[in-house]
C-alpha cells in the first residue's frame, strides 16, 4: 500500500515487537505494551500527531492509544478490523492451534495462516515475503500475542473522539459487517466503506484503492484544520 500514497503524505510502519526483526522479548505482548510502542515510535521518528492505519486484530492497539493519547490523533482509518475476538468460534480454535506451537514453527503451519488470510487477488511473490516475514516470529510471540487480543476490549462510545475511516470487503470470512457497524456508532464521525468483492486483507487485495480512499480521508482531516 505504502508505495501507491502521494508523496504530499510522510508515511511510516513500524515492525511490532516480537515479529520481523524487531526484539522478541519473553514477555510484553499486551495491547497497552503495543500502544506504548506505538508511542515511543512515534517520538523517535519525530511525529507529534499521526493518522493511524490498523489492519485486522491491530485495531485493538491503535484503539488504546487513541483513548490513553487522544491529542496524538488526527485520525483513524481501520482496514477489515474486529469489534472483538473474545466470542469469535474460528478465533478460539486458531487459538488452540497456536497454544501447541514449538519452535521452530513450521512453514507449512505459517504459509497456510498466511493463504487462508489473503484473499485470492493477492500476488504469489507477496505471499511468499509475508511466509518468509511471519517464520521469523518464535512461538512465544504467537501465543502471547493471540491470547492477549482475545481478552481485549471493544471501544467504549465516545471515548474515542477522532474522526474515523472504516473499510471492509463484503467477502471477509473473519469480521462481520456488524462488526463495522457497532464500531461506526462507537465512534463518532466515522464513515464505513464496503469494497465489494474483497476479502480480509483490503490492503492486499487492493492496494491501490484503500491508498486513495486513504488519502482522501487525510485530504478532508486538512481541510478540517
Amino acid at each position: 500500500m505504502l508505495p501507491h500514497l502521494p508523496a504530499s503524505l510522510r508515511a511510516v510502519a513500524p515492525t511490532q515487537r516480537g515479529h520481523g526483526d524487531s526484539g522478541k522479548p519473553a514477555s510484553g505482548y499486551a495491547v497497552d505494551d503495543f500502544a506504548g510502542d506505538l508511542a515511543a515510535f512515534l517520538d523517535v521518528v519525530g511525529i507529534e500527531r499521526a493518522v493511524l492505519v490498523a489492519s485486522s486484530s491491530a485495531v485493538f492497539t491503535v484503539e488504546r492509544f487513541a483513548e490513553l493519547d487522544p491529542e496524538r490523533v488526527l485520525g483513524l482509518v481501520f482496514l477489515g478490523v474486529p469489534w472483538s475476538l473474545r466470542e469469535v468460534p474460528a478465533v478460539r480454535r486458531f487459538l488452540a492451534e497456536v497454544s501447541e506451537l514449538t519452535d521452530p514453527v513450521g512453514e507449512e503451519y505459517v504459509r497456510s495462516f498466511v493463504s487462508g488470510t489473503a484473499g485470492k487477488a493477492v500476488p504469489a511473490d507477496f505471499i511468499e515475503d509475508q511466509v518468509r516475514e511471519s517464520l521469523k516470529v518464535p512461538a512465544h510471540v504467537w501465543r502471547e500475542t493471540l491470547e492477549e487480543l482475545v481478552e481485549a476490549s471493544p471501544p467504549r462510545p465516545g471515548v474515542i473522539t477522532a474522526p474515523a475511516l472504516i473499510v471492509w470487503g463484503d467477502q471477509d470470512e473473519f469480521v462481520s459487517r456488524e462488526d463495522q457497524e457497532r464500531l461506526r456508532d462507537a465512534v463518532p464521525g466515522s464513515r464505513l466503506l464496503v469494497y465489494e468483492g474483497v476479502g480480509h486483507i483490503v490492503q492486499w487485495e487492493q492496494p491501490e484503492r484503500v491508498a486513495a480512499d486513504t488519502a482522501a480521508f487525510v485530504a478532508t482531516l486538512e481541510r478540517n484544520h
